[in-house]
């Protein structure tokens, strides 16, 4: 615990995340916009600061968890922000997801004020991060990493050292591009049972015990099959792992098919639902399109452990 940290960025992911080192007995000074989000990891023995830049003086090192490159940038070199507090020689620990150029351009903004940058976008889901059981792909110096690896082992049960900073960028946009692939697939499968005349429940355990299951259909599909939606992740961040898959596929010239029609899809249940409705929802665009709801008793509202 030799380390202290700042942590900004406390909603669905990045609160459970804070919550998990500050179990670990990590010293964790917070800030977020939403006083009831500070209030929460407050409770559970982190300090308050009233900005980014004070939460990073007073620990020395920085992890953020945001919801686009805009913010991040806006956190990490703007008024108030962690290169206004962190010291030379100190790390932000970027956990947002980013696209490649984003974090390379970020990273030398924070090397340029002396401070180092390992990307650590997690995967997994937000039900993983509240366990500290989520997956860390961790993007940087190999040294640096083992540095920072008691605090990244303490919010994430595997960490993957995928390269130098940029390489976890890449890795991340392909999981989620496959989840997102994954998740319409699955609600097709299951309207295809239902309207096949099978029983959700059994249809369900089925594919997960046959070659065509996938993470996102165990997970997901039960709140589909419950009618919540709950996974916490929403049309608008979809839309935003989509946008950099599709920009990763045009600049290194691998034709996305599959993605380019999710992206689509989501384009259509972002103007159907909103922005804020859960990503989980565009199986709700085929519901509607056949008039058929996808429910099945014995499956939760929220993913549990």
């Amino acid at each position: 615990m030799s380390e202290s940290y700042a942590f900004i960025g406390l909603g669905h992911l990045g609160g459970n995340l804070a919550a998990s080192l500050v179990r670990n007995g990590f010293a964790i000074t917070v800030f977020d916009r939403d006083p009831a989000a500070v209030e929460r990891l407050v409770a559970l023995g982190a300090t308050a600061a009233d900005s980014a830049a004070e939460a990073a003086a007073r620990a020395g090192n920085a992890i953020t968890c945001l919801p686009s490159p805009k913010v991040s940038e806006a956190v990490l070199a703007g008024p108030d922000g962690l290169l206004e507090g962190l010291p030379q020689g100190g790390t932000w620990i970027e956990m947002s997801t980013n696209g490649r150029d984003e974090i390379l351009r970020l990273a030398a903004l924070a090397s340029a004020k002396g401070v180092e940058t390992l990307e650590c976008p997690v995967t997994g889901g937000v039900h993983l991060a509240a366990a500290g059981k989520i997956t860390a792909l961790v993007g940087g110096d190999a040294a640096l990493y083992e540095h920072h690896r008691p605090a990244i082992e303490a919010m994430c049960a595997k960490s993957f050292l995928m390269g130098p900073v940029g390489s976890a960028a890449v890795i991340k946009v392909i999981t989620n591009m496959l989840a997102f692939v994954h998740l319409v697939a699955a609600g097709e499968a299951l309207m295809l049972a239902k309207r096949g005349g099978l029983d959700l429940a059994q249809a369900y355990h089925a594919v997960v015990a046959s070659s065509g299951n996938s993470f996102v259909h165990e997970t997901e599909s039960q709140l589909i099959l419950n009618g919540s939606y709950d996974i916490g992740f929403t049309m608008d961040l979809a839309l935003k792992d989509l946008s950099f898959a599709l920009a990763m596929g045009e600049q290194s010239g691998v034709p996305l098919e599959l993605a380019s029609r999710v992206n689509a899809i989501f384009q259509q249940g972002k103007a159907t639902y909103g922005g804020g409705a859960w990503s989980t929802q565009i199986v709700k665009l085929l519901e509607d399109a056949v008039g058929t709801n996808l429910r099945a008793p014995g499956f939760p509202a929220k993913l549990e452990l």
